[in-house]
């Protein structure tokens, strides 16, 4: 599996503890981390600024980046310093985020997200690309120049067929989420390849975001779920998104056994493996792992799951 990877989302109330997490991932052996800007949290860009000077070999990639608080040329600001500082480390992931966030913290009009990301994934490309973009869109307006041009994936993220089709045409890069297996075989991949098509591009690669737990105990796993992963449900484009892979109890709001069966990988170390080499056999090009914690000692799934995915990209 040449090319494959495995990366691992990490997170912390503070910098200190993003980095320690940072650092248990290294010692696991995983390549890759991934970090979350949310709200008014820490956010990723900056820390892994730092991160760079910390760990000298580590893959980095923000899973994502919201994309109506800020101006893609902002963000191009901040990723020509992770560029510099850690050549050919960063992948930059992108996306609208959702609604109830965007409106209420931000009194954004939160309106055609796709149209948006259209835009932005455009412009961030164009000036990575060649170093200079004078674009007037539908969303945007962006003229700008920088010092010369840097080599980052501009990867977006993506939920149903249309937005995997954007990433096909447009992005170098689809980041899903909590996506069953099944849809990622029968929507995800068909629709970056239709878009990739269109363009008469290289089909981009697929980061799948999975959550994973090493964990024997399936009742304990999904309260687990029901706990630390209980808003996805109740969000009207994950609800639509679970309803086409055949869910459509998702629009109750909460969590279904069948949901958390089809979308969670958990068991012991041997069905989890079986599960994440699945999904790289089936296209993906990086498992982007949430580690759930269940049980009393949740730190003891934790570790098996880390210790897991170490043995994992030791044999890709």
């Amino acid at each position: 599996m040449t090319g494959k990877r495995i990366g691992v989302a990490v997170s912390g109330p503070n910098s200190d503890t993003v980095m320690a997490n940072i650092s248990e991932v290294e010692k696991a052996g995983i390549p890759a981390v991934w970090l979350t800007t949310g709200g008014a949290g820490l956010d990723g860009l900056t820390i892994f600024a730092a991160a760079t000077q910390r760990f000298e070999t580590m893959m980095f990639g923000t899973s994502i980046v919201p994309t109506f608080p800020r101006h893609p040329i902002v963000v191009a600001q901040q990723v020509q310093v992770l560029s510099q500082l850690a050549p050919d480390r960063f992948r930059l992931g992108v996306g609208p985020s959702h609604r109830p966030t965007m409106e209420a913290m931000f009194g954004t009009n939160f309106h055609s997200p796709l149209g948006h990301l259209r835009e932005y994934v455009q412009i961030l490309k164009t000036l990575f690309q060649t170093g200079f973009i004078d674009f007037s869109g539908n969303y945007y307006e962006a003229h700008a120049q920088i010092g010369s041009p840097i080599n980052v994936p501009v990867m977006a993220s993506a939920l149903r067929a249309r937005s995997f089709e954007m990433c096909g045409e447009q992005a170098d890069g689809a980041i899903s989420w909590v996506c069953p297996k099944s849809y990622l075989e029968n929507v995800a991949i068909p629709a970056i390849t239709k878009g990739a098509a269109s363009e008469n591009r290289q089909t981009p690669d697929l980061i799948a975001h999975a959550p994973v737990c090493v964990h024997e105990n399936s009742d304990e796993v999904k309260i687990a779920v029901q706990q630390q992963l209980s808003n996805y449900p109740k969000l009207p484009f994950y609800q639509r998104m679970f309803h086409d892979a055949g869910f459509p109890e998702a629009f109750e709001g909460v969590w279904s056994d069948g949901m958390i069966n089809g979308t969670v990988i958990s068991g012991p170390e041997n069905e989890v493996a079986e599960r994440i080499y699945g999904l790289l056999d089936m296209g993906a090009t990086e498992i982007l792992v949430s580690v759930v914690q269940a049980g009393e000692s949740k730190d003891i799934s934790q570790e098996r799951t880390l210790k897991l995915l170490g043995d994992i990209s030791r044999d890709l």
